[in-house]
């Protein structure tokens, strides 16, 4: 179970994504953004070492929404300098490093049992509680998805390809759509996140699709 501590964060999540963001082929903006938090939820590490969070970022200059999913680490991830986001001081835990939670195993392996059923949703700010405006499903025999992910991007967003062939799309930039598996997709993860001077909304965060069936 992820403690949630309400402390200090020198630099801010927000003011290392600003820079970031914008080196992202999915980003839709035209220069740096003005930020904030407007969405998302957390999954456990089973081993209580690595956070893992996806934040829902939104752009108040465009007010465009950006699914952004992060690890937060205690050491360097092996191997993941490209992934880096940035580094931070935690007025608890101390230096916490950021990564792109697509490249980190941790933040896959756990995202794959989301999917499944084998994992819930935890709320974004609160220690112990279940988001209940986390969607998911998965309409298949079971995930042939251990061992490596690989990772690859476009301006439709991040995709992760499993050995067996599964292959998930997470939607980057999010638009609100009813609750439901998109057309041709085998699974799906859905969540909520403030519209600016609107409604929350929900819509999809990742699609999944078999073998060979990603558009």
């Amino acid at each position: 179970m992820a403690v949630i501590h309400h402390t200090t964060l020198k630099p801010t999540k927000l003011e290392l994504l600003t820079s970031w963001l914008p080196t992202r082929p999915w980003y839709a903006g035209a220069g740096a953004p003005r930020l904030h938090k407007s969405g998302g939820f957390r999954l456990d590490d089973p081993a209580g070492e690595v956070g893992i969070e996806f934040m829902v970022a939104t752009d108040e200059v465009g007010a465009v929404s950006y699914l952004v999913p992060l690890t937060y680490r205690g050491a360097p991830l092996d191997g993941a300098e490209h992934a880096l986001v940035g580094t931070m001081e935690h007025g608890v835990l101390g230096p916490r490093w950021a990564y792109d939670g697509c490249h980190d195993p941790v933040l896959v392996g756990q995202l794959w049992a989301l999917i499944e059923g084998r994992a819930e949703a935890q709320a974004q700010s609160l220690t112990d509680v279940v988001d209940r405006e986390v969607t998911r499903s998965y309409g298949g025999p079971g995930l042939g998805a251990h061992g490596p992910t690989a990772v690859s991007e476009d301006s439709e967003g991040t995709w992760l390809t499993a050995p067996d062939g599964t292959t998930l799309l997470l939607h980057r930039v999010l638009r609100p759509a009813p609750h439901g598996v998109p057309e041709g997709a085998i699974g799906h993860v859905g969540g909520a996140w403030q519209v600016p001077d609107g409604p929350r909304v929900h819509g999809l965060f990742a699609s999944l699709y078999a073998h060979g069936t990603a558009p």
